[in-house]
């Protein structure tokens, strides 16, 4: 079974997926960031949420294609989340303007059997560096950026000096 059928079986989020990224694929420029993204560069960890960037003004475009795809769509300061019923796969487009830039800098990666645009490792890290340093996300939220950042930084020790003085002395850096 490979990493795409797995995740699907486990999802329940069928096409989902391949969906979203094809319909990004037709926006311009996106990348995937977050979670799922850094599993491109690191030993992969589970995930049901999928993370992108749009070029500035696709937002909308991407929210009539969502509806007209019979997702469910729910607004936040942050972000639209998209669900499709009976899927497991959250999706969110995050509104974010210090995210704007990384499509510019993204690469192919292959995700869960995919050719898809992938925000580079140091725009995910400095990403992670922002959700990590943000008081206001929930505990559990910020311990997951906290794991994904000694993840990037145990597998790329230049990431180390970057790294915020409390996690890298976890690393006994």
């Amino acid at each position: 079974m490979t990493a795409g059928e797995a995740f699907t079986s486990i999802s329940g989020s069928g096409d989902d997926f391949a969906a979203i990224v094809a319909l990004c694929e037709g926006l311009g420029d996106y990348c995937l960031i977050d979670g799922l993204a850094i599993n491109a560069y690191v030993e992969p960890v589970y995930t049901m949420d999928a993370d992108f960037v749009l070029a500035a003004g696709q937002l909308a475009r991407a929210r009539s294609a969502l509806v007209a795809a019979g997702l469910t769509l729910e607004d936040f300061p942050h972000s639209l989340n998209a669900l499709r019923p009976g899927s497991q796969l959250r999706i969110q487009f995050t509104r974010d303007p210090r995210y704007d830039a990384f499509p510019a800098r993204s690469q192919r990666r292959d995700i869960l059997g995919r050719s898809l645009r992938v925000a580079s490792l140091p725009d995910l890290f400095q990403g992670k560096i922002w959700a990590w340093s943000d008081p206001a996300r929930r505990l559990t939220k910020r311990k997951k950026d906290e794991l994904d950042l000694l993840r990037i930084a145990e597998k790329f020790p230049e990431f180390l000096p970057q790294l915020p003085p409390p996690l890298r002395e976890q690393m006994g850096k």
